[in-house]
Formats: structure tokens, C-alpha cells, sequence
């Protein structure tokens, strides 16, 4: 699969991603997006990312920009510190996608690109280089800046609770632990890793499962948390490794900091729908949320089932002020639900406390995207098809929804949801049920049956 430009920006091979490629989207984005004062770069933690991130600012400077090297940082910690400064930024990440990938994400000085940002980025990829600009800044105060938005907003309010950091190759990892402690946690580092793991926080394997469930067996936790590879979307588990969804992280964080509306993709919890006044679906995808968000005013915020978090509005925590911020983000969410936690008396009663609504995903991988789509198609229009399909789960359709790939709504309140990746040659699948084993059994034999479709 060639690299492609969408709503996580570019991805591909990093063979791939040549200085070429790389050089016609940062000019296509300095020709047709604002930027501020300038362009702040950051990376991952990947092998690659260094040459990469010296790729866009090479050809940043190609076209007379300022550029500040911000390091090893945070995705969220750069959007935070640009945005600060007026900047606009590129994030040099391949997220949760194998090591053998890499890609870069946009900012403008208001936050994530939207989808009218991304269109005129296509349009201007054939954009030219006017002059050289200055040599690069170095500045790596964003990490401090980051955390201090969070003590202000926080303080103490973590004191006595015990919680594991899975550290693994996150590039927020050091961060984390650092922040944890400053908010008064006892703090054990589980896993960190010497080369890059690709943690997808939507659709976590059962070793990693296996692993969280191994380390809450082996020490006194209140909880484990963790993100993936750029610090955008958080894990969290509970005192006995199970994780909770990320959907549901969003519920929890939203209504702890009174939020009224909740912007999020329709293949998030459909608890929502009780936790807040009003709930706008989108596509799946931050642009989309965002665009959505746009559409509101007052006490909005955003989520995705990958438990990445929006603020669009100046908040309160116990501490201080938590000003907006436009981007996604995980240290959020997990703060929220630490909190949580210690106001129930446990995650996992937090979690229950929660409408009884239990989601699940996971990915089939090494399928094409043109495949993927041309079996969601074919789904969606052939209404015998699609019932030849459901008649394998023991379901029966009730009603279906076409927002972003094939979501089918069953009897027994069940519900299956089929969705092309945007960025990898993978076949999503995400379940609902009104308990968590549902959930869970309706995933395994929902990818047991694509695979032997699709692959076997």
C-alpha cells in the first residue's frame, strides 16, 4: 500500500517516504494552511524518525519557514507548545502502525488540521519553494509546559493511589512517570522497551492483555496506564489488568468535567446518549470530531473509541483551570479516570457505574483496503447478503447505518460494525452488547468468520 494522505495525516513505508514525498506535503501545507510564527517539529521514538523529522525540516526551510526542533516528544505536548507560541506543527509518528511505517501529523495554530486543511493540502502538492530559510531553533520545553497544564489543573489529587506504567516505546513514557508522581502517585514502571512496539489502544492483542493481567497479579496496583507510540491515546486497565474501553474512558471524562455535549464517531459506546445532553456522531477520525465540535458551542468535548480526547472549552480541575485544548489527547482521560477511580472506591466501579453498554474492536489484517471496501459494499446493498452474514452470529438486522463503513443493528441489542482502515491494509470489526462477555464473544466470532472469508 502506497503512502497515503488522510485523516491521520501521512503514513507509509519508510522506504517509502522518500525526501521528495516528504518535502511536497510540508511545502502543499505551508502554501495552503496558516502557520503562524512558524512550524515546530516533533517525533516518536521510532528508528526512523530522526531522518525524517531533518526531511521536514529541510524543506520547511525550503520555503523561508522558521523551524523549532521541539525532540522526542508527546503529540499532544507539541500541539500544546505550538499552539502556545502561535506556530503551527508537524508531528513525525506512525502512531500505533508497525516500526517498518512512519508518517507525520499537521497543526495549524489553532490545533489539528481539519478536513478543509487536508483537501487544500492535496490540492497544493505541486507547491514550490520560494527561498531558504533560517537555521532550525532547538526548544524542549514542551514536555514541561505539558506537564504543568496538568499539575495546575490537578495538584495532589492522585496522592496515595498506586499505579503501573507501561512505558513500552512511548515517547511520553518518561513524562508520565514523572507527571504521575508530581500528582502524588506511588509509581511502578512495568515493560519499557529498547526498540519500538506498536501499541494500538483500540485493538490491544491478547499478550499485551495477558501481560497488563500478569502485572496487576504481581503488584499492589490501583490501576495501569500507558499510550501509544505518540502519546495521543491512552491505556488504561484496572487493579486486575482488565482495560477499559477507551469510549468509555471518554464518558468518564466528559461528565467529570461537566460537559454538556460530546462529539464522537459512531462507533463509539452508545452509553453516551445517557451520560451527556446531546451527542453528535460522526465518521471516524479526529478531523471529523473536530469538524463536529465547529458545529456547537458551550461545554463540548470530543472522543474517539481509541479513548483520544478533545477539550473545546476552558474546564476545571480539582486543582485549577484546564484550558481548551484542540487536539487529541490521553493524559487526559487518564487522569479523569484515576480520579474516578478514587471517588468509587476502584476503576473497576467506576467503570460499572457507567450505562451498561460494552463495546469491543479488533482488526484483520493483510487485507487491502480495495478488498475491504468492495465486501462492505457488497454488504450494504445486498440486503440478502447481509442477512446470509448476520445468520452466522445469530442475528437478525433491525436497522443499519452507513455514517463510515457498514454498521448493522441487531436484535438483543447487538450490534457489528464493519469498516475499511483509512491507513493499513486491515479490515476493522467493532461490536456493542449489553455486557462485556457479549461484547467480547461477538468480536471473536465475528473475525473467526472474516478471516475464513476473506482469507481463508
Amino acid at each position: 500500500m502506497p503512502p497515503k494522505f488522510g485523516t491521520s495525516g501521512l503514513r507509509g513505508l519508510v522506504t517509502e517516504l522518500t525526501p521528495d514525498l516528504i518535502g511536497f506535503h510540508v511545502k502543499a501545507f505551508i502554501a495552503s494552511c496558516p502557520i503562524g510564527n512558524g512550524i515546530w517539529i516533533g517525533r516518536d521514538l521510532r528508528g526512523s524518525s530522526p531522518a525524517i523529522s531533518k526531511m521536514v525540516a529541510d524543506a520547511a526551510r525550503a520555503m523561508g519557514v522558521q523551524v523549532t526542533d521541539a525532540g522526542a516528544v508527546p503529540t499532544p505536548a507539541l500541539a500544546l507548545a505550538s499552539m502556545n507560541a502561535g506556530c503551527a506543527a508537524v508531528m513525525v509518528t506512525g502512531s500505533h502502525i508497525p516500526d517498518d511505517r512512519n508518517g507525520m501529523k499537521f497543526y495549524t495554530p489553532e490545533g489539528e488540521i481539519t478536513k478543509a486543511h487536508e483537501a487544500a493540502i492535496l490540492a497544493n502538492l505541486d507547491a514550490r519553494a520560494p527561498h531558504k530559510g533560517p537555521e532550525p531553533i532547538t526548544n524542549t520545553t514542551a514536555e514541561a509546559a505539558y506537564i504543568a497544564r496538568y499539575t495546575s489543573a490537578y495538584g495532589t489529587a492522585l496522592a496515595g493511589m498506586r499505579i503501573g506504567v507501561y512505558s513500552h516505546s512511548a515517547v511520553g513514557r518518561d513524562l508520565m512517570i514523572n507527571l504521575l508522581a508530581q500528582l502524588g502517585a506511588q509509581i511502578t514502571e512495568l515493560g519499557r522497551a529498547a526498540h519500538f512496539v506498536p501499541v494500538d489502544t483500540e485493538a490491544v492483542p491478547e499478550d499485551v492483555r495477558a501481560q497488563l493481567r500478569d502485572w496487576a497479579s504481581s503488584h499492589p496496583l490501583d490501576a495501569v496506564v500507558s499510550t501509544d507510540g505518540d502519546g495521543d491515546r491512552p491505556l488504561v486497565a484496572d487493579a486486575t489488568g482488565n482495560i477499559v474501553p477507551g469510549d468509555v474512558l471518554g464518558q468518564i471524562t466528559g461528565a467529570a468535567l461537566g460537559a454538556q455535549v460530546a462529539v464522537t464517531p459512531v462507533s463509539s459506546n452508545s452509553g453516551a446518549e445517557q451520560v451527556f445532553d446531546r451527542v453528535i456522531r460522526t465518521k471516524i477520525g479526529s478531523p471529523f470530531v473536530i469538524a463536529g465540535m465547529e458545529t456547537v458551542t458551550g461545554r463540548v468535548v470530543g472522543y474517539e473509541a481509541n479513548g483520544g480526547f478533545l477539550l473545546g472549552y476552558d474546564a476545571s480541575g480539582p486543582a485549577g483551570q484546564l484550558p481548551a485544548l484542540m487536539t487529541r489527547d490521553a493524559v487526559l482521560p487518564i487522569l479523569a479516570s484515576l480520579m474516578a477511580a478514587k471517588s468509587a472506591g476502584s476503576l473497576a466501579a467506576a467503570v460499572a457505574n457507567q450505562p451498561p453498554r460494552f463495546t469491543a474492536s479488533d482488526r484483520l489484517q493483510g487485507v487491502a483496503t480495495e478488498e475491504a471496501q468492495a465486501f462492505i459494499a457488497d454488504l450494504s446493498t445486498q440486503d440478502g447478503t447481509r442477512a446470509d452474514f448476520l445468520k452466522k452470529f445469530n442475528l437478525t438486522e433491525v436497522a443499519i447505518d452507513r455514517t463510515d463503513g457498514l454498521r448493522m443493528i441487531c436484535a438483543g441489542d447487538r450490534i457489528v460494525h464493519l469498516r475499511p482502515s483509512g491507513n493499513a491494509p486491515e479490515l476493522r470489526f467493532y461490536t456493542e452488547a449489553d455486557s462485556a462477555a457479549a461484547a467480547e464473544a461477538l468480536l471473536k466470532q465475528g473475525l473467526e468468520t472474516l478471516r475464513a472469508q476473506m482469507m481463508g
